[in-house]
């Protein structure tokens, strides 16, 4: 890791995890094998079982100038990350759950960034999607993201959202004037956080990838991305009266939901035809 310019702002990353073993190395790496010097990482485990905490420990035991730790019960990931964000003091904020992991270069990328905006409060790059050896997955929805995050438009965030959580940063200044995460949600937090924030401060692009979102079977998103767009809507009914702007977005669920059924019989199709073609 390369020393940091004695005037570069600290980038705080706050990491929940839950019996994370498979996958949590790879996330504490992309972290501290970053290029860039001034940051730290605080890891809030909620009492894992399976091995994650003998690899917290023993990276936070190699890189103690940068890790902090702590495994205790909590109720769930808002809790954790709410809780974190208490312990962090750096001027730039962001969460990275236990399986998603940072590019390299990416938190130079931020910090250059937020220097050279000192007006801006918040901002997000692209983070494409990738399963459980790495590889890159499902790039038509990375190509769907990318396509609205170019330009910021807190109307366009109202009605679908395109910011990839883990590769979006906001300022300690923003962190304190709009409070924590909402812990009533548990599938949404970061989508009701970025509507929060938008209602505050406009947002701006950082342009690059930053990260990648890790899609598993045990994911939230994977298991119950239905009850997840239910939430969503449900989250812009807060920050907006317009039939209009609800009424999209509620078409955009629709659109979304079809996609998906379809997707899923084309593959439940071909996977048919191949057990039939391999028992002739």
């Amino acid at each position: 890791m390369i020393k940091a310019k004695s005037n570069s702002p600290k980038i705080s990353i706050v990491m929940p995890c839950f019996n994370s073993v498979d996958f949590i190395e790879r996330s504490i790496r992309s972290v501290v094998e970053q290029d860039y010097g001034n940051i730290e990482l605080f890891i809030k485990d909620g009492g894992s079982t399976d091995g994650t905490v003998d690899i917290i420990l023993y990276y936070a035991k190699k890189y103690p100038n940068i890790i902090r730790w702590i495994s205790a019960k909590d109720k769930g990931q808002t809790e954790a990350i709410n809780y974190g964000m208490k312990k962090v003091n750096g001027e730039i904020l962001c969460y990275l759950n236990g399986d998603d992991v940072y590019k390299k270069g990416a938190l130079t990328k931020v910090a250059e960034f937020f220097e050279k905006n000192p007006s801006i409060m918040w901002a997000y790059g692209k983070a494409d999607i990738i399963n459980n050896d790495d590889k890159k997955i499902r790039g038509w929805i990375t190509a769907y993201k990318n396509f609205w995050l170019e330009n910021y438009s807190y109307n366009t965030l109202l009605i679908l959202n395109y910011i990839s959580q883990m590769a979006c940063f906001w300022r300690k200044e923003a962190y304190v004037k709009v409070g924590e995460f909402d812990a009533k949600q548990q599938y949404v937090m970061d989508y009701d956080y970025w509507l929060k924030l938008g209602s505050k401060f406009k947002a701006d692009v950082i342009r690059g990838y930053l990260a990648s979102f890790r899609l598993v079977s045990t994911t939230k998103s994977s298991t119950g991305f239905i009850k997840q767009f239910q939430d969503e809507y449900e989250t812009a009914k807060k920050y907006t009266n317009s039939d209009v702007i609800l009424f999209l977005h509620r078409l955009h669920i629709y659109v979304i939901i079809l996609i998906y059924s379809l997707l899923k019989f084309i593959n439940s199709f071909s996977s048919a035809k191949l057990n039939q073609q391999g028992n002739d």
